[in-house]
């Protein structure tokens, strides 16, 4: 039973973390105006480029992918 929520907690974290990956870079209100930014403006050409967001954006689809393969997976036997 432990092992069943551990992995649901898994699955949904890591499929949230994909949604926020796959979209926060992308959005000019968060991403373009951050803390990091303000306090290291030698990272605008950096942060801002259109790469760096299509990069970030692909792990946040793989974390989606990743929680996928993780529902459709059997899950295993526990030892009792």
């Amino acid at each position: 039973m432990k092992n069943r929520f551990f992995r649901v907690i898994i699955v949904l974290v890591l499929f949230e973390l994909g949604i926020l990956l796959v979209f926060l870079p992308w959005s000019t209100q968060y991403w373009d105006h951050n803390f990091f930014l303000g306090r290291y403006p030698e990272l605008i050409r950096f942060l801002l480029h259109p790469a760096v967001r299509g990069m970030i954006s692909g792990l946040g689809i793989l974390d989606i992918i990743v929680a996928i393969n993780l529902l459709r997976r059997a899950p295993t036997p526990s030892a009792q």
